[in-house]
């Protein structure tokens, strides 16, 4: 018989308060444009997007976390020091260590909170709240803070016409918290790491070790080219329409509803079409609002669902209380899905 005593933490978890921080400067398509060989009306119809927002210098991954987790916290009612944990997902914060998550936790002013960082692209998102779900149930943390947060203008590759047009900068955050009753489903998540080269960094960072400049990409004026995402997009839009598509459903039938319960649908912002498809396939009542912030957000990756979920609930489209399917993809190719009650 063991002798470990069990845990106590809460009956479940519930997404108390959300926050996020879109960067001043906002850019149009026509800056896109100067380095491409498109169109306005082009881009529009291949992702729905019209403008994204790029950070500066002083918005960083650590500063644009920190303002969107300050607004989480007000806006669930705490304070820092009660905040346990600090989960940050990202793949644009380039030093490997120590995590981005500890200088978050340590500036926002948490009590010593345990703090790190996770790496699942798009994705990012739905597998931090899934942990801070274990963990205010298991009882290791009471009140754990999730950021989604990204500086993708920097891992753009700005004359590559197939992504160039596509990201954008920004951070979100919820704080997740104990409940009386359950307001976050089960999570259907997983891998096909099969298919990992649809979606990748142009080149590994050790690359830039050998000063063999003939091994690296090179640019128009034949500067080496920075690391960047490129993509397969027919390839990404196959299975984000039609796979995806079926994890929702089951994400869905492991929380015991149907569409028709549904108030709320918030994918990752990833392309309009790709929405607008998930949606005619899942049959969403017409009732069902459908975040659709990558028109002026662009995609944000691991920020995108919580950064909508945020102006939702600004703009009023979607209530506190309202019952939403959220579901992030993306590189790896990895997934995760569940329906949540909102703040």
């Amino acid at each position: 018989m063991s002798k470990i005593k069990p845990s106590k933490g809460a009956p479940y978890a519930r997404i108390l308060g959300v926050g996020g921080y879109r960067p001043v400067r906002v850019v149009p398509n026509e800056v896109i444009l100067e380095k491409i060989d498109s169109s306005d009306e082009w881009i529009r119809s291949r992702s729905g997007i019209a403008t994204r927002h790029w950070a500066n210098d002083e918005e960083t991954v650590a500063a644009m976390s920190i303002e969107a987790s300050g607004k989480a916290i007000a806006d669930a009612g705490i304070s820092a020091e009660q905040v346990g944990a600090v989960i940050v997902s990202t793949v644009s914060h380039f030093s490997q260590t120590p995590a981005v998550a500890t200088e978050i936790a340590d500036k926002l002013g948490t009590d010593k909170a345990a703090a790190f960082d996770i790496s699942a692209g798009c994705a990012g998102f739905g597998y931090g709240l899934t942990l801070a779900k274990g963990m205010v149930v298991e009882g290791s943390a009471e009140y754990v803070l999730v950021i989604g947060v990204e500086r993708l203008s920097d891992l753009t590759d700005l004359e590559d016409r197939a992504t160039a047009f596509l990201f954008g900068d920004g951070a979100g955050a919820v704080v997740v918290g104990p409940s009386q009753e359950p307001h976050i489903g089960p999570t259907v998540w997983g891998s096909e790491g099969d298919k990992a080269g649809t979606i990748k960094q142009t080149v590994p960072w050790d690359r830039f070790r050998t000063g063999d400049l003939s091994t690296l990409p090179l640019d128009s004026e034949g500067n080496v080219k920075f690391p960047a995402i490129t993509q397969e997009g027919q390839a990404v839009f196959r299975w984000a329409v039609f796979e995806m598509a079926k994890v929702a459903q089951q994400a869905l039938d492991a929380a015991g509803i149907t569409p028709d319960d549904l108030d709320v649908f918030i994918p990752h912002q990833a392309n309009m079409r790709i929405i607008d498809s998930m949606v005619k396939t899942l049959k969403l009542p017409e009732h069902v609002t459908v975040a659709r912030d990558v028109e002026t957000t662009g995609n944000t990756s691991a920020a995108s669902i919580p950064l909508a979920m945020e102006r939702l609930l600004a703009t009023g489209e979607a209530k506190s209380g309202d019952t939403a399917l959220v579901i992030g993809f993306g590189a790896g190719l990895v997934y995760a899905a569940t329906v949540v009650t909102l703040p």
